[in-house]
C-alpha cells in the first residue's frame, strides 16, 4: 500500500467486532485525504463514498465518482436530494456507505470536529441501517488536509472504531438526537 511506502500506517481498534455480512453508514471525521486510504482498508466487502461534487476533477479520485462513488455538489438541494436518493438504493443493494458527515474538511488548525449535516442520519433511520461511528484521532499530525500547508510525516495512525448504532428502534423525526449521538462518540476519542 501507498501509504506504508511512504512510512504511514493505520492501527485500528474496535470496540466491537463488526459482521462483515452487515450494511453500514460509517461515519467519521474528515481532516485528511488519507482518510480515504483508511476507509479502503477498513471497509471490507462492497462499499461507495459519497463526497463533494470537485473530487471528479481528481484524475485518480475522477474515475471512482463517476462509476462507484456519489458525487454531491454542496450548493445544490436537488444534487443533494439526488446523491442521498442513489446512496439509499445503494444500501439496499447491500453495500455499505461511507460518508463524512462534516461535509468538508475544514480550514481550522489543529483540527476541530464542525457541525454535522443531517443527511447520513435521516438516510440511517430511512433504510434501518446501523450507523458506525469512526473517530480518525491523529491521522492530521501526518497530513493535514492535501499535506500541502504543512507537509506530510511517517507515523501511525490511530482510528478508533465505535460499536455500531442500531436505528431500527428510531423514527426519522429522531435524527437530530442521532447526529448528536454519533458526534459525541466520534469527539469522545478526539
Amino acid at each position: 500500500m501507498a501509504s506504508a511506502l511512504s512510512g504511514i500506517f493505520f492501527k485500528f481498534k474496535f470496540e466491537t467486532k463488526l459482521d462483515k455480512r452487515q450494511t453500514y453508514i460509517f461515519c467519521a471525521n474528515h481532516t485528511s485525504n488519507l482518510d480515504i486510504i483508511l476507509f479502503c482498508i477498513l471497509a471490507r466487502g462492497r462499499y461507495h463514498f459519497m463526497g463533494k461534487e470537485e473530487l471528479m476533477k481528481n484524475p485518480v479520485l475522477g474515475i471512482f465518482f463517476k462509476t462507484i462513488d456519489i458525487a454531491v455538489s454542496r450548493s445544490s438541494k436537488i444534487s443533494s436530494f439526488r446523491a442521498f436518493k442513489k446512496a439509499g438504493d445503494n444500501l439496499q443493494e447491500g453495500m455499505s456507505l461511507i460518508i463524512f458527515p462534516e461535509g468538508k474538511i475544514d480550514d481550522t488548525y489543529p483540527p476541530v470536529l464542525q457541525d454535522f449535516k443531517n443527511g447520513p442520519f435521516r438516510l440511517a433511520i430511512d433504510k434501518n441501517i446501523p450507523i458506525v461511528p469512526v473517530s480518525i484521532v491523529n491521522v492530521w499530525k501526518m497530513m493535514w488536509d492535501d499535506g500541502i500547508k504543512y507537509g506530510t510525516r511517517p507515523g501511525i495512525v490511530d482510528v478508533y472504531v465505535h460499536e455500531p448504532i442500531l436505528t431500527s428502534i428510531l423514527a426519522v423525526e429522531n435524527d437530530e438526537f442521532l447526529k448528536n449521538q454519533v458526534y459525541q462518540k466520534i469527539n469522545s476519542k478526539l
